[in-house]
């Protein structure tokens, strides 16, 4: 914990006066100084996927015949991958998806992927299904395997003895790079004039969060040399994408730290931290929103008129405030703040996961009032930063990334957003005051 605090002579010197004025009348006294305790914490219930989605075609039928191809759009940082997954339609049980944990978007120099990437595609084998000869005439959905087998990779043929092409022969996967860490991934049927021509069915994908270089979840669809769950086998085995479409939505939100907290207790002055539709002053806020470091603004307050105390509270052992992960609480921090009537109460924090977004209580908060005051607690965009999709961009200094410069005022971050629905702020940070 570090904390600033101003003393001004003058306002000692009143206080003595007051102090000797109220030794002749009770009725001009100075105000009586209160203890406190602050308490902020991260209690967002983390998920490990930031996108997912569907595919299916919207022509006559869904599935896509050879031919026909699909595109849709995404967005990922370095170290993300990409990972989706098709039935091959005239099979059993068999499907198309890259290895885990999904197609590589950078490379080692952190320079974005493009065109094509097919060799990254495989052809797997679900193990619900006892394979025929594949083809137009598979009956559907077959025989059950006595005993289910774990996914395993076909390279060549499968376990009954039929032969297959290469899947980068079936399938053609293309990846265009928009800019702003947004990729356009198109897929084509190519099976048509190979040994092995079918349809694709509809089917899912999905971009895991990356917190400190590792992946959330390294295998979101599917995990080789396991048995199929989660709805894997509905795709596998008929192409129906339902099943594993709700699994991954319920996995795919939001997931952000906070960064150590700042907070300031101020009187007569308005609040010291932001204004909003002004820009950033360029006293500390921007390093704060872009990159969690309150340090600058907490010195440059420390030295204002009207600035009683100023704290930068980091959470015991990992510093930032991480959300709730499986169950587990969230980190969250507290101080002891010693108040009088008409002090007011600020705080900030960076949104972890964001260019430059940071929460922060909106208005005069009265810092004698007590119970929760999350809900004067909002999200702002600091306009000094370009915005990119939380927990998703290139240009986010917490994922590795190189900041883009804008010049923009502060502004509150709408819900929904250009990128996705955010839950309510006070599903993420709660601020209380006891």
């Amino acid at each position: 914990m570090k904390r600033y605090t101003t003393l001004f002579p003058a306002l000692l010197t009143v206080t003595s006066m007051m102090f000797l004025t109220s030794c002749e009348s009770d009725d001009d006294q100075a105000p009586v100084p209160a203890d406190y305790t602050l308490t902020v914490e991260n209690v967002l219930d983390a998920k490990p996927l930031v996108q997912s989605g569907t595919f299916e075609n919207t022509g006559d039928l869904p599935v896509y015949l050879p031919g026909e191809s699909f595109s849709f759009r995404f967005s990922a940082g370095k170290g993300q991958a990409l990972s989706f997954a098709t039935m091959y339609g005239w099979s059993n049980d068999l499907f198309f998806a890259p290895e885990n944990p999904g197609i590589a978007l950078y490379d080692n120099e952190g320079t974005p992927v493009e065109g094509d990437v097919s060799g990254q595609v495989r052809l797997w084998d679900n193990g619900t299904r006892i394979n025929q000869a594949p083809g137009p005439d598979v009956t559907h959905p077959g025989t059950v395997e006595s005993t289910p087998q774990n996914i395993v990779e076909i390279t060549g043929m499968d376990a009954q003895g039929n032969a297959y092409v290469p899947a980068s022969d079936l399938m053609k996967v293309e990846l265009h790079y928009e800019g702003n860490a947004v990729f356009t991934i198109t897929v084509t049927n190519t099976s048509g004039d190979t040994a092995n021509p079918t349809p694709f069915s509809p089917g899912v994908w999905a971009v895991s969060y990356i917190v400190g270089g590792d992946l959330l979840d390294d295998a979101p669809l599917y995990k080789s040399g396991m048995a199929a769950v989660n709805g894997i086998t509905n795709i596998a085995e008929a192409g129906d994408n339902s099943v594993l479409s709700a699994y991954i939505g319920e996995r795919t939100g939001i997931f952000t730290p906070l960064s150590p907290v700042l907070v300031v207790i101020y009187n007569g002055i308005t609040n010291p931290v932001y204004q909003l539709d002004e820009p950033d002053p360029g006293h500390g806020l921007s390093k704060l929103a872009q990159t969690g470091d309150a340090s600058d603004l907490a010195g440059y307050l420390q030295g204002m008129e009207g600035i009683k105390s100023v704290y930068v509270l980091p959470a015991e052992d990992t510093e930032v405030l991480v959300p709730r992960i499986d169950g587990t609480p969230g980190s969250k921090v507290s101080q002891v703040l010693s108040v009088s009537d008409g002090d007011k109460i600020a705080i900030a924090t960076m949104y972890g996961f964001s260019n430059d977004w940071f929460f922060a209580t909106r208005g005069e908060i009265d810092a004698t009032q007590t119970g929760s005051i999350s809900s004067h607690t909002g999200l702002f965009n600091n306009g000094t930063a370009v915005d990119q999709y939380p927990g998703a961009g290139i240009a986010q200094v917490n994922l590795g990334g190189m900041i883009v410069p804008e010049n923009q005022p502060v502004s509150e971050v709408p819900n929904p957003n250009a990128f996705t629905t955010l839950p309510a702020v006070d599903q993420i940070i709660k601020v209380t005051i006891e």
